[in-house]
């Protein structure tokens, strides 16, 4: 058989889909009645073109759903019938979600509201082709409820696949944070519910301020000011000032947002797509200048945000770029650590990232699917995401509600730093760039800051291939 012969994992994941849907809607109509079987494996390998492999898989299915029951060596046998109105969701998430938002004490808390919706979770791991991986899984029906970022968000609005309608229009709810409502809004329609969101902030360590007899950063701190107060805090050969990663998109574009400019705008607000001589490039070279100063940022060639985590919390490093998502690695442990706004250059701004559920327009179960989604926007569950974890919920009344005394996690003395500094929150889409463009972007900085090209070629390249194409 040539390569151009074998069926794609699409074809595979349509059949499979085939024979669950199939056997599913036999078994809701009695053709397969209670205490009936199933045809054998071989049987339905060869009707539905599946492997044994694939075949066990859709019927492991079935029997998370409470539909059928294995016996060894006998056959699949269908089960008492599911009671009316049942249903069974999938819901798919980013792996950081558990850590996030406390995902099996909420699901947990779902079901006791909603007996009759079984809830499946399946994690989606990030990879180049993770948007397209969530869109086969959502295409073939794997996904009735799905977890995104406003980035993503942004890349399915460059990609058509709203136009496609891939997701479902939710109504909107005014007593969310308005700009968490605004990050997932198209068209004037809301397409996915906020569940939670952060700017990014500095986080540090308290105990290397007082040993070193620096003054705790406050809201007034440039980066100037961070960076020598970084000097000050580095011990060469135990630790360095300053550490954050970059590369990671929840990052980098802050540092262009506060040159208070957008691709394709001038300084004065007129249409431009030369950045020489500009506060925006000013910026660039600022992350340039600080990643490159081995006095305060160390040389470790770190592969996430997780990394930098590990550094904070062993002492190697004494201030990180960070949000209130990520200081969860930290809720359970006795660092003595506390955050402050993100320094700032030309203007004060802060990327904010928000997190949300969408719901498939292929769910077999969309009703259900709708409750999940309002349910985690919801004020109880909005609760439970406040009380078990240090995340900000989108639901204003939750956010801000009143530390509990004797709550047991390592939260931070500033933590309601974040209503201070809503007005510096800028989404990624303040930048005025495609999804692709953003991209492109990334790539371009990257051999910069790496010092595989100038500042000229820099220039000439983001005309030709970043404000150019937009």
């Amino acid at each position: 058989m040539n390569d151009s012969d074998k069926p794609s994992r699409k074809t595979f994941g349509t059949r499979l889909k085939s024979m669950i849907d199939s056997l599913r809607s036999e078994i809701g109509r009695g053709a397969y009645g209670p205490g009936d079987y199933l045809p054998s494996e071989k049987a339905l390998t060869e009707k539905y073109g599946l492997s044994n492999k694939s075949v066990r898989k859709g019927l492991d299915i079935l029997v998370e759903e409470g539909l059928i029951v294995k016996l060894d060596r006998i056959g699949s046998k269908v089960t008492e019938k599911v009671p009316a109105g049942a249903a069974t969701l999938t819901l798919g998430y980013h792996s950081s979600i558990e850590r996030d938002i406390g995902l099996a004490a909420l699901l947990d808390d779902f079901r006791s509201l909603h007996p009759s919706v079984s809830v499946k979770t399946l994690p989606i791991k990030s990879s180049p082709d993770y948007m397209d991986t969530l869109k086969e899984y959502v295409d073939n029906g794997m996904f009735d409820v799905f977890t995104i970022n406003n980035l993503d968000f942004q890349n399915m609005i460059d990609r058509n696949w709203l136009q496609e309608q891939l997701l479902e229009q939710l109504p909107a709810d005014e007593l969310l944070y308005p700009f968490a409502q605004e990050a997932f809004t198209y068209n004037g329609e809301l397409y996915v519910r906020p569940i939670i969101f952060s700017p990014i902030i500095l986080a540090y360590n308290r105990a290397h301020f007082r040993e070193s007899q620096v003054s705790e950063p406050d809201g007034g701190w440039t980066w100037a000011e961070a960076v020598r107060r970084a000097a000050e805090l580095t011990v060469p050969g135990v630790r360095h000032g300053l550490y954050f990663y970059l590369l990671s998109d929840n990052r980098w574009p802050a540092f262009l947002l506060q040159s208070g400019m957008k691709f394709g705008q001038g300084e004065n607000g007129e249409a431009s797509d030369n950045l020489e001589g500009t506060a925006m490039l000013e910026c660039i070279r600022l992350c340039k200048t600080i990643i490159s100063d081995r006095s305060i940022f160390p040389s470790y060639l770190s592969e996430n945000s997780d990394d930098v985590n590990e550094l904070f919390q062993q002492g190697k490093v004494s201030m990180i770029m960070t949000n209130y998502m990520t200081i969860n690695e930290f809720k359970n442990t006795n660092l003595d650590y506390d955050i402050s706004p993100l320094p700032y250059s030309y203007e004060q701004r802060s990327l904010v990232n928000v997190i949300g559920v969408a719901v498939s327009k292929h769910s077999r179960h969309v009703e259900a699917a709708r409750q999940l989604a309002d349910y985690f926007a919801s004020p109880r569950a909005q609760r439970l995401i406040r009380a078990g974890t240090l995340s900000l919920p989108v639901r204003k009344e939750a956010a801000e509600a009143p530390l509990q005394s004797g709550e047991g996690m390592n939260r931070p003395s500033r933590y309601f730093l974040f209503r201070e500094i809503m007005a510096s929150y800028r989404l990624h889409s303040g930048l005025n760039l495609s999804y692709t463009a953003f991209t492109a972007l990334r790539q371009l900085l990257k051999k910069y800051w790496s010092g595989l090209i100038g500042e000229d070629e820099l220039c000439r390249r983001i005309r030709e291939e970043v404000t150019g194409p937009r």
